[in-house]
């Protein structure tokens, strides 16, 4: 089982979609992914939240949580989400980083436009690797 890890700062938007788009595009018994921040915010972004219910994606009970070394120890990949010099760093860790825009604070219609970004990379990784769900293809909604 792969574990991959999409980190940010705050662990309230971006990093948070792309987890749960690798969630529901993925195998679970070939990998699944978690996310986690630097510095957590106290809740999901709303505008995120809306975006993402708009595909049957609910992350209302979902917490930001904080990039542990213990978390970092069960993952295979870490994706950063173009947080720059700020974005986490795990030494000895194959890492990529995806230059997204954060939604925090944008009209949801820029949301929506980020949310489909994400998901198309999170799509494309999962095929690269081997991972997607037999159910989905590039097309398809979980």
């Amino acid at each position: 089982m792969k574990t991959v890890l999409f980190a940010c700062v705050h662990n309230a938007g971006r990093s948070q979609m792309a987890a749960a788009w690798f969630n529901a595009l993925s195998d679970p018994s070939k990998a699944r992914a978690i996310s986690a921040g630097t510095e957590p915010g106290p809740r999901v972004h709303p505008e995120v939240l809306t975006a993402m219910a708009e595909e049957g994606i609910d992350l209302s009970a979902v917490k930001p949580q904080r990039l542990t070394d213990e978390l970092a120890s069960q993952v295979t990949l870490l994706v950063t989400m173009g947080c720059g010099e700020v974005c986490p760093v795990i030494p000895g860790l194959h890492r990529e980083d995806w230059p997204l825009e954060d939604p925090k604070g944008k009209p949801v219609e820029r949301v929506r436009e980020i949310r489909d970004e994400v998901r198309s990379r999170v799509a494309e990784l999962v095929s690269r690797e081997g991972w997607a769900a037999a159910r989905i293809n590039e097309d398809s909604r979980p």
